[in-house]
């Protein structure tokens, strides 16, 4: 039979969040931000497998912690889906899609390119600073 050990504290609590935007940084890089994510994403993913396969060896699964760490890792894997997205959108060119048709239009944009629906709209002020 297998001693049971304690599990390394690495293990115990979740990696700390790195930020989504530092207030001191006007601009992002949305690569280097990218670049980072990945990375971020592939040790956590690594960090969770090894942490499942040594409480399975150990023979003490901690369902908390687990979560815990997958929550972390869900957190990073979301704000890397959200910069791929956008960088998709800068390179594409396209803001968005028509509401009516769905074809894909350019930021700026007054009327659809298909079907001539109206993508602007305009917007009563007090609607947005209230009456």
């Amino acid at each position: 039979m297998a001693t049971k050990l304690p599990l390394p504290r690495r293990f115990r609590e979740p990696a700390p969040s790195v930020p989504a935007v530092v207030a001191d940084e006007p601009t992002i890089d949305l690569q280097r931000r990218r670049d980072q994510l990945q990375a971020k994403v592939a040790e956590l993913q690594w960090d969770l497998g090894g942490m499942v396969y040594e409480m399975a060896v150990r023979d003490r699964i901690r369902v908390d912690v687990i979560v815990r760490h997958a929550a972390v890792l869900q957190d990073a894997d979301a704000e890397l889906s959200e910069i791929d997205r956008i960088l998709a959108l800068e390179q594409t060119g396209t803001a968005g899609a028509c509401g009516s048709c769905g074809a894909p239009h350019s930021s700026g944009a007054a009327f659809c390119w298909q079907c001539g629906s109206q993508i602007l709209h305009q917007v009563d002020t007090t609607a947005i600073f209230g009456a």
